[in-house]
């Protein structure tokens, strides 16, 4: 039996780790007027942030069609018996769906579609655990079991450095956006039932930065936490700050470095931190 891996754009899985695994990857798209680009094919996260910053409307973002899913997966079943496809929650996006949708359209292949409740590399945490199980001999209802599980103890949490996206994109009133610019207050937000939603307000960037760091901390005495993600949107040397502050204190935990693309930063904006994990 041959399992395949399906998983979207917003997964944000660097390219080595897609190429050591061969992850199949199906694009969401940014639009910006009339005109739409698949991330990180027809545009970077460095375009799209260059863009944002020209000023104009807030980009839109698109979930990729019902047609392109059928087409990707009619292409699998000439090579892999099931494929299991693993997508941002359905709660943010409609991909999910669609990829239930395609799979009633497309003989010669099982799909199993699997709503991971989450977005951005620790969407894409299940998305390697599965691969791991696969080539270690797993079978897909095996699989799906076990991404079952992780959802129990897979967690993120985000600072948003610019109000002005969540407000323009409906999540913030004016007023909010406002006071919490002049307070200098840093959100917090975090994935919960699906959606993305506040979890703490914090004054100042290095003080919620502390915060994020603080909660990972508080898993890590308690729980067996098997990969760390650290993820930004065009904030890599930030991330990349926090990620060496911890493997200075826990240098044997599994960590993952990922960027926050076009789709998700849209709606987090450019300067967001995040982190994320799940245990064993």
């Amino acid at each position: 039996m041959k399992i395949a891996i399906v998983s979207d754009s917003t997964a944000y899985i660097p390219k080595d780790l897609i190429e050591k695994h061969n992850i199949h990857i199906i694009p969401l798209s940014v639009g910006f007027g009339n005109e739409f680009y698949r991330e990180e094919v027809d545009i970077s996260s460095t375009e799209f942030y260059d863009k944002v910053r020209e000023g104009g409307d807030l980009p839109t973002t698109s979930q990729p069609s019902v047609g392109a899913f059928v087409e990707l997966y009619e292409d699998l079943a000439k090579d892999y018996d099931d494929v299991i496809s693993i997508h941002i929650s359905k709660e943010l996006s409609g991909t999910y769906d669609t990829s239930i949708t395609a799979s009633t359209m497309v003989e010669g292949i099982t799909v199993h579609s699997f709503d991971s409740s989450v977005s951005a590399m620790i969407q894409g945490f299940f998305v390697i655990e599965a691969c791991e199980m696969v080539e270690n001999g797993a079978k897909p209802e095996e699989i799906m079991n076990r991404l079952e599980d992780m959802k129990d103890t897979a967690v993120a949490y985000f600072m948003v450095d610019d109000l002005s996206h969540l407000q323009r994109g409906g999540r913030l009133s004016s007023g909010q956006a406002l006071v919490g610019s002049l307070l200098r207050i840093k959100p917090i937000l975090h994935l919960k039932d699906g959606f993305i939603v506040p979890y703490e307000k914090i004054r100042t960037r290095k003080r919620a930065i502390n915060r994020l760091i603080s909660l990972l901390e508080e898993d890590l005495k308690d729980k067996e936490v098997k990969r760390i993600l650290f993820t930004h949107s065009n904030n890599r040397e930030a991330a990349l700050d926090i990620q060496k502050q911890l493997l200075e204190k826990y240098p044997d935990i599994d960590t993952v470095l990922s960027d926050l693309g076009p789709v998700i930063g849209t709606h987090l904006g450019e300067g967001a931190i995040g982190i994320g994990w799940y245990s064993r």
